[in-house]
């Protein structure tokens, strides 16, 4: 358990390097999201966003007043990590769930770091494990101890019913972090849905073997979710581009999804330094 917390320590340190002398800006505003709550009102003066305007207080006849807002203090920072089967694709060490969980973990620390309430679920086609948002150090070794010790019930997927979950349980608007190989269906409703309530920011795992089979000629290929054998021609080069197209043309619907609903969208692969990955999404955020 130590040596994961360090490891993942590294990871926070080198990114907190990059944010502070690449963009001159900090943590805090990746992970603080956009929450206001009414704070007070004064009277309109000129170069004031009419938004803001209370219209209800300004008809009373005593002149025209906008209201004014303060940043929520308290942020809630919900992660959805998916520990279904198709995320064991990878080398030992280096798969995709290994990959979603340091990035879990490296992001989880660094919003408990600014002081945020974290939560976690992961999921399969069923609750995995639910960790309630809570605040510090406690609550941060639960958070990574429950991350590296669980072993999935179920291989299969089912992303729109633990969106839904996550709509349900989380009220009030939050950061809500949704990392997952996105190996499913009808789940687009539901992002949209999730994507309006919250701040959505979308982290895709890939492995490139899903779409760089080696040519081994006919051969049997298991699928990890259904547990059924099917055999394909892996030399043939029209199953080679059906194979790429399907994983690219997935890759930018959810993109394009994510882009359309003002989600942040990251993708990152297994093979890959995922630090410059998270620098780049922090990157937007402080924009």
């Amino acid at each position: 358990m130590r040596d994961i917390i360090s490891r993942l320590r590294k990871f926070q340190i080198r990114i907190r390097k990059a944010v502070t002398t690449q963009m001159h800006g900090d943590l805090h505003s990746v992970f603080k999201g956009n929450g206001l709550e009414f704070n007070d009102l004064r009277a309109y003066q000129y170069g004031d966003d009419v938004r803001t305007i209370d219209w209800n207080s300004s008809a009373k006849g005593h002149g025209t007043f906008v209201k004014l807002f303060r940043e929520e203090r308290e942020q809630t920072v919900f992660f959805l990590l998916d520990v279904s089967a198709s995320q064991q694709v990878g080398k030992k060490g280096q798969s995709k769930i290994d990959l979603a969980k340091e990035i879990c973990g490296v992001l989880a620390l660094s919003a408990l770091q600014e002081q945020s309430q974290v939560g976690v679920v992961c999921f399969s086609d069923q609750k995995e494990k639910y960790v309630k948002p809570d605040k510090g150090l406690q609550q941060g070794y639960l958070l990574i101890s429950t991350l590296f010790k669980l072993e999935a019930r179920s291989a299969k997927t089912n992303l729109r019913s633990a969106m839904g979950f996550v709509l349900n349980i989380i009220r009030r608007r939050s950061v809500i972090v949704l990392i997952s190989d996105f190996i499913d269906s009808d789940y687009e409703t539901t992002l949209k849905a999730l994507a309006k309530k919250h701040d959505l920011v979308v982290i895709h795992i890939l492995d490139k073997r899903e779409t760089e089979l080696p040519k081994l000629g006919i051969i049997p290929i298991y699928d990890e979710e259904t547990g059924q054998m099917v055999w394909r021609n892996t030399s043939s080069p029209r199953f080679q581009r059906r194979m790429r197209s399907t994983f690219q043309q997935q890759q930018q619907e959810l993109e394009r999804i994510c882009r359309q609903n003002e989600a942040n969208y990251l993708a990152v692969q297994t093979n890959e330094d995922f630090v410059p990955a998270l620098v780049r999404l922090f990157r937007v955020r402080n924009q």
